[in-house]
């Protein structure tokens, strides 16, 4: 079945960096752009970015521009969000999402995502 397990998640101070990693099992990786969502406690979940098939298109919240950078591995099927500049309220629950439909214009929306995984924990402290 679909598996996509998040790690690298943990507790770092303001202007830290963290990497995630996701890895992805039982669907064809090559074929679905990638993305990571957030939740902090009280909010809804919200887009932080998002990968094409090729890694030839990515797209950030405007929150995380210039502060965090997505790729992704074909060969190894997996995704990063590595994450620089952490901030206080960068904290939230970090979701690797997968999807075979979405497009460029609803990427933004977390229904349009098929695939999820359990998330990982980050906490900047100020």
């Amino acid at each position: 079945q679909v598996q996509l397990a998040e790690s690298g998640g943990g507790l770092v101070q303001a202007g830290d960096s963290l990497r995630l990693s996701c890895a992805a099992s039982g669907f064809t990786f090559s074929s679905h752009r990638m993305g990571w969502f957030r939740q902090a406690p009280g909010k809804e979940r919200e887009f932080v970015a998002a990968i094409d098939r090729s890694a030839s298109i990515t797209y950030y919240a405007d929150s995380v521009k210039g502060r965090f950078t997505i790729s992704r591995d074909n060969a190894k099927n997996t995704v990063a969000l590595q994450m620089d500049s952490l901030k206080p309220e960068d904290t939230a629950v970090y979701y690797c999402a997968a999807s075979s439909v979405v497009t460029w214009l609803d990427y933004r929306k977390p229904y349009r995502w098929n695939h999820w995984g359990q998330g990982t924990q980050v906490t900047v402290s100020s």
